[in-house]
């Protein structure tokens, strides 16, 4: 019998000055059974990232169909892709057909991949690669509580993330594109 999705409750307060995007917001989402807590990390700051309205979690693990988040007009229209992770290059080109906008928040060791991936896809032009440094991540995925409650403050493409264990700076490294 496959294990049931652990459901966390994450509360968000975002200040985006580079947007001017200030917002709190509630959500309750589900942690996948073979997700670890950096890829539920990683999925938390893309979500602060580029919040919208409009922006929700896709099934991302459970349906390879679907991505992490993204957002969706009101006539059902994915108008942006955001995956997490080091998909390969054919994954990524097929997400960039579906869209008008694919974004990625690679983490991880990415030396290897990034040789391999990035090059191959640097002309899609409606794809934006960013890289979290895997030191800051481990501390903000350590021990991730079911109730989560980040104050996040994005200035000048840096994102500070405030929680009950104090303030942590998260310098992403654009590898293509930009946040946009």
């Amino acid at each position: 019998m496959a294990q049931p999705s652990t459901t966390y409750k994450f509360e968000l307060n975002l200040t985006d000055l580079d947007r001017g995007v200030y917002e709190s917001v509630k959500q309750t989402i589900a942690r996948h059974p073979s997700e670890t807590e950096e890829r539920m990390a990683v999925r938390l700051l893309a979500y602060a990232l580029w919040y919208n309205e409009n922006l929700s979690f896709g099934r991302g693990l459970s349906d390879v169909d679907e991505p992490a988040l993204w957002e969706k007009s009101l006539d059902d229209r994915v108008l942006h892709w955001i995956e997490v992770g080091q998909p390969d290059a054919d994954r990524l080109t097929w997400c960039s057909r579906r869209t008008e906008r694919t974004s990625l928040l690679a983490y991880g060791s990415l030396r290897v991949w990034e040789t391999k991936v990035v090059g191959a896809v640097k002309n899609l032009k409606n794809l934006h690669i960013a890289a979290v440094p895997q030191e800051v991540l481990e501390v903000l995925a350590k021990d991730m509580p079911r109730s989560i409650k980040w104050d996040v403050m994005i200035s000048e493409g840096t994102v500070f993330v405030t929680d009950d264990r104090g303030q942590h700076e998260v310098q992403l490294q654009w590898l293509l594109g930009e946040r946009g």
